[in-house]
């Protein structure tokens, strides 16, 4: 079947875009976008991602104040329409990196927008994913940050927020290729052998593309339990990378090391901020102060993963009816705290793992600038890299 992408001279593969080289259900290709506002405590994220061997094409639109979250969750059909738009939900790429139109058209939620996402820099590609288990490839993926602003409108149960350019900062990542597993359509673990040890686990993750007027960035940090960066067998596998741009004209900066000194609040893991020290590919020194601004986004109402649907599927099945529609409003104000999902399944003590921080930076030659940040952070219970006793 061919698709509007098959009039370009772009093909990397002897059929149409409408089939892939794999038959894993593993194998999807879609977007994240957020954008934010300290002083209002608003996050908006949004996504949509194509699972082609499913057949479908699923997608998210949330918004977060002060930990009060409502999503808006659609999925269709993908063959034969293969626009970037599900149900109410819409992303127009009216140029590519630069301008992107996201639109949740008003609909049964009492959320709805229509913003231009503005590019600040090029995209950072990341070092590619690739992570093996038992001899099988089980992440093998590209998938590029970027960092930007907004303007618009968002509107959240009858009140309307204007959005402004540089008052609103924003971000997004593209990621394709084969993937993390996720149930029900793949890696039925109660059938397969155990899982095998690979060496160092991941248990912190600390990704940031960071925005304001005269720079933006990006890096991230992935640490085994003892706080050390290295190289690991997972979705998430890159010790640390990152670089710091001065627009899509100026300069771009390689930052080749850095070290973090977080803040908790006592007696939890919850993230109140910290310091952060960079160092760029010239050896000199970047500093980032980071201040979170409200309680962070909790993943679950996205609907990645199984049970997170009314009918107990995920972002990549059919749901019964195409187009098809949910929506929810959950509570995650106050942090950790408890969730039981769609499916009956009960989560203990969780916290959010997307933040938006201010952040302050300092560099060589008196560089200062003052923006915004979105920190997806992870802090597994065995890291040792800090102590959280009272």
């Amino acid at each position: 079947m061919l698709t509007p992408y098959d009039e370009f001279p772009v093909h990397q593969y002897s059929y149409p875009f409408s089939q892939i080289p794999v038959s894993d259900f593993n194998w999807d290709d879609g977007y994240y976008f957020g954008v934010y506002d300290a002083d209002a405590g608003i996050f908006l994220y949004t996504g949509m991602r194509v699972t082609p061997n499913a057949d479908m094409i699923g997608c998210y639109a949330g918004v977060t104040v002060r930990g009060r979250q409502t999503t808006v969750r659609a999925s269709r059909i993908w063959r034969p329409d293969f626009r970037t738009e599900v149900g109410p939900l819409r992303f127009e790429f009216v140029e590519p990196f630069r301008e992107i139109r996201l639109v949740l058209e008003r609909n049964d939620s009492p959320f709805a927008f229509d913003l231009r996402w503005l590019g600040l820099a090029p995209a950072h590609e990341e070092a590619h994913h690739l992570a093996r288990h038992r001899g099988r490839i089980t992440t093998d993926q590209t998938r590029y940050t970027q960092g930007g602003t907004a303007e618009g409108w968002i509107e959240i149960g009858g009140e309307r927020h204007e959005v402004r350019a540089h008052e609103w900062y924003a971000d997004r990542d593209h990621s394709w290729g084969l993937y993390e597993p996720r149930g029900p359509l793949s890696d039925p673990r109660e059938w397969l052998p155990p899982r095998e040890d690979t060496g160092p686990k991941r248990m912190f993750r600390f990704w940031l593309p960071f925005q304001a007027r005269e720079l933006s960035g990006f890096y991230h940090f992935h640490e085994d339990e003892h706080g050390r960066q290295g190289e690991l067998n997972d979705p998430f596998g890159t010790p640390f990378e990152g670089a710091i741009d001065t627009g899509f004209d100026g300069e771009r900066l390689a930052l080749v090391r850095g070290r973090h000194s977080l803040r908790f609040r006592p007696g939890s893991r919850v993230l109140e901020g910290g310091t952060v020290e960079l160092e760029d590919e010239h050896g000199r020194p970047w500093r980032q102060e980071l201040e979170v601004t409200a309680p962070a986004w909790v993943t679950f109402p996205i609907g990645y993963y199984q049970g997170n649907w009314r009918d107990l599927g995920n972002i990549h099945t059919y749901h019964g009816v195409s187009p098809y529609v949910e929506w929810d409003e959950l509570d995650f104000t106050t942090q950790p705290t408890d969730h039981t999902d769609y499916a009956g399944r009960e989560y203990h003590g969780i916290l959010g793992a997307e933040y938006a921080v201010r952040v302050r930076t300092e560099g060589p030659d008196g560089i200062s600038a003052n923006g915004l940040g979105h920190l997806e952070f992870f802090i597994h219970r065995r890291y040792r890299g800090y102590s959280f006793e009272p």
